[in-house]
């Protein structure tokens, strides 16, 4: 081993510790180790930046944009409600979002279904008070394992195709994949994948809560919520729709046709006109308003002037010197001298019974306000309010612009299983039609964008290039192939083990492009089907369960789910293990040795 490539072993392994021992976030650690190997000339300044102008990358960052379109206009929350519901139990929650998730990945980018389901998972997680720790990994895994369903399932099999098509005039016995050859064994490895994590992550994966949450806020806001007409959620009951046991919300009670019911029995089906009064926290007050079928009550939020889609979710605390303190919200005039509308309203922890527009302001009361932008600006240097903040991603859905998304969406998923344009063309047009259709303004589209995982893909990216430049992945190839391949089937194992550990050092992609001449040469070596060990490399580049760093998907989940790197082993070494053991027990029968 040279010293270049042993530099570069050193600086990976202490990236990984560093990140294993929670000492360094994925970013920082891997940027880190990408300026030590440039310092030490490893890398050429170029070589070590070329990740940031990767065109997986950059991929990425233009999906985060499309996932805010379809995340601001509600989209997203509307399918996700009734296609993830309320499950009974966590096993059953993971079971109704990884397997249509499998499903959509066998056809559809998965880093767009990851991109585009991880705030809807959020949101479901607190609803259903599952730990997010515990769907977001499986959601990751999930669609790893749908992308090896079909041939454009994933891009690594696209380049282990392409790479076959242009070998195969020179290799008796090597032929190009249709579409669903490798079907048959992605469909079986994804059903054992599937049944693994239903079953054994809810133990194995950890509760990564917060001690203390923004669900738990000790605030009770008084809210209101209406059934509109023609609302989806008419007929349905209220624990069928889990109102009752929304985490932080405490359903107070129900008013029909004027008449209040304070006592709401579960079995109790909504009506068209019904006023859901609900205390509730913060967070919870923020998931109702995008709860799908439910509208914000106070007549006064439709009598604003502008688009709603405008406004922004303004927390207040009312002053002394508030003219309104002692009159009703209604009787003061608060939408005309403010212009905005207050939508809930928390007071010392008293659980305030009165509707919103009858509720008497105090000093002390915090309010939470659909408002104009320039609501923020004028009332920070007046004193009618003692602290004026706004929340982020809160404010009203562009409902209108929901189908647009989807066909966005739509149009993307298309163009790239037809090959019309590439993946990074057409999620760069998807992401530019989403700000120009105004399915997310330009600065909810910047704010969107995750620039810890972009820097960490992008500097795993270089520390692949790194273990290229030095010969070090080319050596640990080497010495893995002389080890064990003994036979045929050994040969196979062997492809599979040691394309497996690369995925998980380096890309995917990477990966196979540096197994593919490796496996081909030791195929020919042992007078082997050389289709079964492209078929090894394809299912083995896509295997990432190990590690953070080794899929984009794991890399994007990492930071939302808080985990640790030796979480992803938990769940994955027995993921992994029994991936392999399926696809290296079917390529011999589909394709004999």
């Amino acid at each position: 081993m040279t010293l270049a490539a042993g530099f570069t072993l050193f600086v990976i392994l202490m990236a990984l510790v560093l990140m294993m021992a929670n000492l360094a976030q994925p970013d920082v650690a891997l940027l880190g180790g990408l300026t030590l190997l440039t310092i030490a000339g490893i890398l050429q300044p170029g070589e070590a930046l070329a990740g940031f102008g990767n065109s997986g990358m950059l991929t990425v960052a233009a999906l985060f944009v499309v996932a805010a379109g379809l995340r601001e206009t509600g989209a997203v929350d509307a399918i996700t409600h009734r296609l993830l519901g309320r499950p009974r139990t966590e096993r059953l929650a993971i079971l109704r979002l990884t397997a249509p998730t499998v499903l959509a990945s066998a056809f559809l980018n998965n880093t767009t279904i990851v991109a585009t389901l991880m705030p809807a998972v959020a949101q479901w997680s607190r609803r259903t008070g599952i730990p997010a720790s515990r769907l977001l990994m499986p959601l990751s895994f999930a669609a790893i394992l749908g992308g090896t369903c079909t041939l454009i399932g994933t891009s690594t099999n696209l380049i282990v195709s392409g790479m076959v098509v242009e070998r195969a005039a020179s290799i008796e016995g090597l032929e190009p994949f249709g579409l669903f050859d490798i079907s048959p064994i992605g469909i079986a490895a994804s059903l054992a994948g599937l049944t693994v994590m239903v079953v054994m992550a809810p133990f194995l994966l950890p509760d990564r809560r917060a001690a203390v949450s923004i669900a738990d806020d000790p605030r009770e806001y008084a809210f209101e919520m209406l059934v509109p007409a023609s609302s989806p959620l008419e007929g349905e009951t209220i624990e069928s729709l889990g109102l009752q046991h929304l985490p932080g919300a405490y359903l107070m009670e129900l008013v029909r046709e004027g008449r209040v019911h304070p006592m709401v029995d579960p079995q109790r089906r909504l009506r068209e006109g019904d006023r859901l009064v609900f205390v509730a926290g913060v967070e919870a007050v923020l998931d109702l308003q995008r709860f799908p079928g439910l509208v914000t009550a106070p007549d006064q939020v439709f009598k604003l002037e502008g688009q709603r889609h405008e406004r922004q979710v303004v927390e207040a605390v009312v002053s002394a010197r508030n003219p309104l303190i002692g009159q009703s919200i209604k009787e003061g005039g608060f939408r005309n001298r403010y212009q905005a509308v207050v939508i809930a309203v928390a007071r010392s922890g008293e659980r305030l019974r009165e509707r919103i527009g009858d509720i008497v302001l105090h000093q002390g009361d915090v309010l939470l306000l659909e408002a104009h932008p320039s609501f923020l600006t004028e009332q920070r240097t007046r004193t009618d309010f003692y602290l004026v903040s706004q929340i982020d991603g809160a404010g009203p859905r562009r409902s209108d612009r929901a189908a647009v998304s989807l066909v966005i969406l739509l149009a993307l998923v298309v163009s790239v299983s037809l090959e019309v344009v590439s993946t990074s063309t057409a999620a760069f047009t998807a992401a530019l039609l989403t700000v120009l259709t105004r399915c997310c303004t330009l600065e909810t589209a910047r704010r969107s964008v995750d620039l810890q995982v972009l820097i960490a893909i992008a500097a795993a990216i270089g520390l692949g290039k790194a273990m290229q430049e030095t010969g070090l992945d080319a050596m640990i190839a080497g010495l893995a192939v002389q080890s064990g391949a003994s036979s045929a089937f050994a040969g196979l194992v062997v492809v599979y083990i040691l394309t497996a550990i690369l995925t998980e050092v380096v890309t995917n992609n990477a990966a196979a492009v540096l197994m593919v001449p490796i496996a081909l040469s030791l195929a020919l070596q042992l007078d082997a089907n050389p289709m079964g060990y492209m078929v090894a490399v394809m299912f083995a580049a896509s295997a990432s369960f190990l590690s953070p760093i080794g899929y984009q998907t794991n890399l994007m989940v990492f930071g939302p789910g808080g985990y640790k790197p030796l979480d992803y082993p938990r769940l994955g070494v027995p993921v992994a293990l029994t991936v392999g053991a399926v696809v290296l027990t079917l390529i011999p029968v589909l394709w004999p040795l």
